[in-house]
């Protein structure tokens, strides 16, 4: 009980105190907080106070509670049986194990740890004694949807079922039972977009097969199956992921794209959705985006630190053009977001085009390209060009006209920064000579080209290290006689048994130099465009990914993915 008297003190009071909050700060949040259901703790994170992180130590020290760490933790079945989801959600609580000491006392993670009202309930419905500790509410819903997720899928499924029998074979879902926020199919939808932002997943794939829908999620660059439906339900996700991206539902036999905004976990997502009619009905594909993933900071980006130096040097020119490249789903579009956010000054304009405006950044003038009214790249940058701006960024150089202003543009004192789709650097500038750039023009203009790609991270947790094979000396140009220790992937509940977590970025930085724009207006060949950019310090994808092997970071296979020689 003395517990329970001292947990009568209130969060915003307890951060007060702690000094990671401001009394001003809390009346704002408190302000904000009422005429919604949210817990003062949501708004305070939502609206940038604090973070859930900062939260949790505070708690910590304030109280003397353990924190839990959730990631991969699967709880028995027995302690699942013993709360019901839907008050698990109320509360953003999970109960994840007994005391191995004392059968009689739960252990439960907790968002707000001094929820009185939360503790009681779970304690009268459990008939245990609840032992409280911290956890952040972002790891706490993570938990629940790894655990209960396909429970409550399937439950949503089969009510689906038991009402369009009711209906008598009804099988398409109307678009105004669609907007019904309890209808089956909404929770299901709804659940399916939640898991892959929680499993951090980039594209969903909901795909008509013979006698199934199958779900996958993109993660970490790898597709995974996560959930097989009846493909009798295929008519209703279908319809209500058209109505909520403001597509079509009566056209099924033609592509169409759409676009929706969704906040998960106080987070705002931008939902890209396409839509192709395949033999056994429609596919969908969902690209997930947000502001915070696109924005990151620049070292988090996975430069090197003298290739850092060299990104800082490049992105410092007053005038010039600088291209990004890679296979989609490389990482360009982060890499430019985070340039033009370190970009972004008062006394700067910046001006975008883009296809399609990936995330919003504030102060910054961003086009959305739109074909129907004849507003391509090149004609948007014409526009731009009288627009007195001091940085332009367009989304892609596609055709000669595009990428003839973007030269013309960069040589006549604008800063230029955009994406192109080749394998390396050197081969970005027989791509822009191919589309009719002279190459006196482009030596004049090139400051630099970053090439990159993205590899899976091993898992630390479960990574295991053994001695390099013959093979793999030669691949990574090590001699055979070098004793090389690397690492490989095994699998563990923490990286759902991948072997890996989360991907980072390799590069290819080539700076311009007088030699090296001397051999791009000579017409030199790609090889010794490489062998003077090496002289210049720049390092391959290849010799990059090897680090990144003998570092123990990545693997062998994501290497020979990522790069070749």
């Amino acid at each position: 009980m003395a517990l329970r008297r001292r947990n009568r003190l209130r969060l915003g009071d307890l951060l007060i105190q702690q000094n990671v909050l401001t009394e001003e700060q809390l009346r704002a949040a408190l302000q904000m907080q009422k005429g919604t259901n949210k817990k003062i703790g949501e708004i305070l994170v939502e609206e940038g106070f604090i973070t859930e992180e900062m939260i949790a130590r505070a708690l910590e020290a304030q109280m003397g509670l353990k924190t839990v760490q959730l990631r991969g933790l699967t709880v028995p079945r027995e302690i699942k049986k013993l709360i019901d989801v839907k008050l698990l959600k109320k509360y953003t609580v999970f109960a994840f194990e007994v005391d191995p000491y004392n059968a009689n006392i739960l252990h439960l993670a907790m968002a707000d740890p001094l929820d009185m009202e939360a503790i009681d309930d779970i304690a009268i419905v459990t008939n245990m004694q609840i032992e409280p500790y911290i956890a952040t509410r972002r790891d706490i819903r993570s938990a629940i949807d790894r655990n209960y997720g396909d429970a409550e899928n399937i439950d949503a499924v089969n009510r689906f079922a038991r009402e369009r029998a009711q209906l008598r074979g009804n099988v398409a879902v109307t678009s105004d039972d669609s907007e019904i926020d309890d209808a089956p199919i909404v929770q299901l939808v709804r659940s399916i977009l939640e898991q892959a932002v929680r499993q951090r997943a980039s594209d969903i794939h909901i795909e008509a097969l013979e006698n199934k829908v199958r779900v996958r999620y993109r993660i970490d660059g790898a597709l995974c199956t996560k959930m097989e439906y009846d493909n009798s339900l295929l008519p209703a996700i279908s319809t209500r992921i058209k109505i909520m991206g403001g597509m079509d539902i009566a056209e099924k036999r033609k592509p169409q794209d759409g676009r929706l905004s969704l906040v998960i976990d106080g987070q705002e997502y931008d939902i890209r959705i396409s839509s192709v009619p395949t033999v056994y009905g429609e596919k969908l594909v969902l690209r997930i985006s947000s502001k915070i993933n696109l924005t990151k900071d620049k070292k988090d980006l996975g430069f090197a630190p003298d290739e850092l130096v060299k990104f800082d040097h490049m992105m410092s020119h007053p005038y010039g053009i600088i291209f990004v490249t890679g296979p989609t789903g490389s990482g360009k579009s982060t890499t430019l977001y985070t340039a033009l956010s370190e970009l972004n000054k008062d006394e700067v304009n910046i001006v975008t085009v883009e296809d399609p405006v990936e995330a919003a950044l504030e102060g910054i003038n961003q086009i959305q390209v739109n074909n129907k009214v004849n507003l391509t790249f090149a004609t948007a940058l014409r526009s731009i060009l009288r627009q007195d701006p001091d940085i332009i960024m367009i989304g892609e150089i596609r055709d000669r006209e595009t990428a003839s202003i973007a030269v013309q543009a960069s040589i006549t004192g604008h800063l230029v920064v955009s994406t192109l789709h080749t394998n390396n650097a050197t081969g970005t500038l027989d791509r822009m000579v191919d589309m009719g750039v002279e190459r006196y023009m482009l030596a004049d203009s090139v400051v630099g080209v970053i090439a990159q790609r993205l590899v899976r991270k091993l898992c630390p947790h479960c990574r295991k290290k053994r001695l390099a094979t013959a093979e793999e000396k030669r691949i990574m140009h090590l001699t055979e006689e070098e004793s090389v220790e690397i690492y490989e992937p095994v699998g563990c509940n923490l990286c759902n048994d991948t072997g890996y977590y989360g991907r980072k970025g390799i590069f290819e930085i080539m700076e311009m130099n007088e030699e090296i724009q001397r051999l791009i207006a000579e017409g030199s060949d790609s090889k010794n465009l490489i062998y003077a950019a090496k002289r210049n310090g720049m390092r391959t994808l290849r010799e990059n990914g090897v680090r990144d092997v003998l570092a123990g970071i990545t693997s062998i296979e994501e290497l020979q993915k990522a790069s070749y020689e």
